[in-house]
């Protein structure tokens, strides 16, 4: 199975991890199975934080490039902005924990997350301008969490920042050494939310997000649209992808 789901003893806890062998990529198999799995959580009253991390080395690399092509993107991104959805919705405080690299949908996922905790030498990025192609989720999320100067520079370089730089501007909320990093999670969820009320939790989670919740809900369609029927119309959109799966430089048109 390409996800496991498991709960502390007294179900306040439930933590998501995913695996793939090429850098954590997120598939649709497991964007699916992620969707499925928050969903089941739906009657869980007694949950206080959900964590979400790859497994190994590597958040992840980002989504599955073979599976944006223009054949399968348009099922495919759908179904990623839908998680996205679901993570905004969930009602429990949400977090992503994160080692090593960070990138494109992993990035984008960690974003849709009310917390991120992360490894001193991880790193941060939306890579896809590289791919002739924009984030579409990134666009959006990073902008509101991290203010529109930081995210333009991030989207429009695809350059990947330290985590360090990510910390000092406030998304990501704790640091730690990669080895060390579960233990810190652990202490600060039991300093900051093992005595609480999870009713009160899940309701605060919901307010904390409601102006989130809101943008993203007006804005997500309209920048989706943007990708599917312009960029993907364009020839370097369907060349950017051409040349990684090619292993080649990518010859631009600009258009």
């Amino acid at each position: 199975m390409p996800l496991t789901v498991g709960f502390s003893e007294d179900q306040s806890r439930a933590a998501f991890q995913w695996s793939h062998p090429r850098g954590n990529i997120i598939t649709a198999e497991i964007v699916q199975a992620l969707r499925a799995g928050l969903e089941s959580l739906a009657g869980n009253h007694r949950l206080k934080l959900v964590t979400i991390e790859g497994a190994g080395a590597d958040f992840s690399f980002g989504a599955s490039i073979p599976e944006h092509t223009a054949e399968r993107i348009g099922n495919v991104l759908p179904d990623m902005h839908a998680l996205i959805q679901d993570l905004l919705d969930l009602p429990a405080p949400t977090a992503a924990v994160v080692r090593g690299r960070c990138l494109g949908g992993g990035f984008e996922l960690a974003l849709a997350c009310d917390l991120i905790f992360a490894a001193e030498d991880a790193l941060f990025g939306l890579p896809e301008v590289a791919l002739g192609v924009f984030p579409p989720a990134g666009s959006v999320l990073l902008p509101l969490r991290a203010g529109a100067a930081r995210a333009t520079r991030a989207i429009l370089t695809g350059e990947a920042r330290p985590a360090g730089e990510w910390h000092a501007c406030g998304l990501v909320e704790a640091l730690a050494p990669a080895e060390a990093l579960a233990g810190a999670v652990d202490r600060w969820f039991a300093r900051h939310l093992a005595g609480k009320s999870a009713a009160a939790l899940r309701h605060a989670a919901a307010a904390a997000r409601a102006g989130l919740r809101a943008q993203v809900r007006a804005l997500l369609p309209g920048v989706e649209r943007l990708y599917l029927e312009d960029l993907m119309r364009t020839h370097d959109a369907s060349e950017g992808i051409d040349a990684f799966l090619q292993k080649r430089t990518p010859r631009w048109q600009d258009r």
